[in-house]
């Protein structure tokens, strides 16, 4: 009998020291809490995301001009060493001409410019056309080191992407972990206090305002993107998606105006108002600038708020957008 008590005894005492042990149950204003900062690091990495995009954008463009003048300028270079070998031939008959077509044949405009002494000897009174074949050479040279400069850059821009991305997904991730530690009534209580809040609108809806002027136009034009899908890189059409800063920015190219691509750049570029001026269209940033919706008029905002939810009309004093309000700014 004393032995079946000690067991007892010790196994509740086992149970005891089990309980005691564990993890604490996360409270809603915990994981509310870490939700918002899962949600910051989500913006600015998304930013970062649309400004290395961009970059990319920009410099395939750019290689694609340096490899059309590269070839123009190869077929410059290739018409001169022509000219030269000729007038070498015409002048010699030994082992220089030998030694100028052997260079020249290289097709390395910098062996060629290295080596320069050696073709202004060869070709001798004929000073025109050398200097032409070597300022040629010195401009092969030049863009093909800025193609290879481009490349290289282009390859940084790919890592970089691709290591944005990686980090958006661990971004989620957490974030879908946080709110699995909660019930699905805990869910919506933190939901309701972060991006996106619960209160927004993702039906179809026509702008009920004028029509006159470009914010009139960009206004009108979010309206329109209402219920499409939030995709990070995004700048529509609709079926691909929005992100926040690319729904604003083709909102306001609608109408006529270029603004930058990322937030950080609107807020730079774009001239600041205050929150007691705002009128439709002007753009609203929250979270350390890393996110931004559209004032749409009556107290109301048009957004694309994250991974998961639609572009949507929300009230501006929505909890999240009213803590995280930064200031705003009118393209």
């Amino acid at each position: 009998m004393v032995g079946v008590v000690f067991l007892l005894a010790g196994g509740l005492a086992t149970g005891i020291s089990q309980v005691a042990g564990a993890e604490p149950q996360p409270t809603i204003s915990q994981v509310q809490a870490r939700i918002n900062v899962l949600t910051a690091e989500f913006n600015k990495a998304v930013e970062q995301y649309d400004e290395v995009v961009q970059q990319l954008g920009a410099a395939k463009a750019r290689l694609a001009q340096v490899n059309k003048e590269m070839a123009s300028d190869q077929d410059k270079y290739n018409a001169a060493r022509v000219k030269v070998v000729q007038i070498a031939d015409a002048a010699y008959e030994d082992s220089a001409a030998t030694s100028l077509a052997g260079l020249l044949t290289s097709n390395d405009p910098a062996q060629v410019l290295a080596e320069a002494s050696m073709v202004t000897q060869l070709t001798g009174e004929r000073n025109l056309e050398t200097q032409l074949f070597l300022d040629d050479a010195q401009q092969l040279g030049s863009v093909q080191a800025e193609q290879q400069r481009t490349e290289f850059g282009i390859s940084e821009l790919v890592q970089q992407r691709a290591n944005t991305k990686n980090s958006i997904a661990k971004l989620l991730d957490s974030e879908k972990a946080e709110l699995d530690t909660l019930t699905a009534q805990q869910q919506a209580a933190v939901q309701q206090n972060t991006i996106g809040g619960t209160g927004g609108s993702t039906a179809p809806e026509s702008y009920p305002g004028p029509t006159g002027t470009e914010a009139d136009a960009a206004v009108a034009y979010a309206y329109a993107q209402l219920g499409c899908p939030y995709v990070y890189g995004g700048t529509g059409p609709c079926v691909d998606g929005f992100d926040c800063s690319g729904l604003v920015m083709q909102a306001w190219a609608h109408a006529g105006v270029t603004i930058p691509r990322d937030t950080y750049e609107q807020w730079a570029a774009l001239p600041h108002i205050s929150a007691s001026s705002i009128q439709p269209g002007d753009l609203l940033y929250y979270n350390g600038i890393g996110h931004v919706a559209m004032y749409v008029g009556d107290g109301y905002i048009i957004d694309a708020p994250e991974p998961g939810m639609d572009v949507e009309k929300i009230p501006m004093d929505t909890p999240w957008y009213a803590d995280n309000f930064d200031g705003a700014a009118r393209p």
